[in-house]
C-alpha cells in the first residue's frame, strides 16, 4: 500500500473534489438555480464527502481516519438519495443522475 503525505495526494479525495465541482455545476442548472433547500443539500452532502477525507487523514491516526472515512461514506449515500430524488421529481434527467452516480 502506498504511504501518502498529503491527503491531495489520495485518489478518493481527488474523485470526491470531481464529483463536487460537478455537483456545483448541476446547482446553477436551470432546474435548480432556484431550488435553494435542494441546492443546499446537495452541495452540503457534496462538499462534506472531501472535506471529511481530508479532515480524517490529517489527524495523522489510522483510527481517526478510518472514522473520518465512515462519515465521508454517508454523506456520499445521502448525496446519492438526493440525487434518485431529484431523478424522480423530474429536476435532473437520466443521464445527468448516471453520470454523476456512476462516476
Amino acid at each position: 500500500m502506498a504511504k501518502y503525505k498529503r491527503f491531495e495526494d489520495l485518489p478518493v479525495w481527488q474523485h470526491a473534489i470531481r464529483i463536487g465541482v460537478r455537483i456545483y455545476q448541476l446547482v446553477e442548472s436551470e432546474k435548480l438555480a432556484k431550488d435553494y433547500r435542494a441546492k443546499d443539500q446537495l452541495l452540503g452532502s457534496a462538499i462534506s464527502v472531501s472535506n471529511n477525507i481530508a479532515e480524517g487523514f490529517e489527524y495523522n491516526r489510522n483510527r481517526q481516519f478510518i472514522r473520518y472515512l465512515e462519515i465521508s461514506k454517508g454523506s456520499a449515500g445521502e448525496l446519492r438519495s438526493q440525487l434518485f430524488l431529484l431523478l424522480s421529481a423530474g429536476k435532473i434527467d437520466e443521464k445527468t443522475y448516471q453520470e454523476i452516480y456512476l462516476n
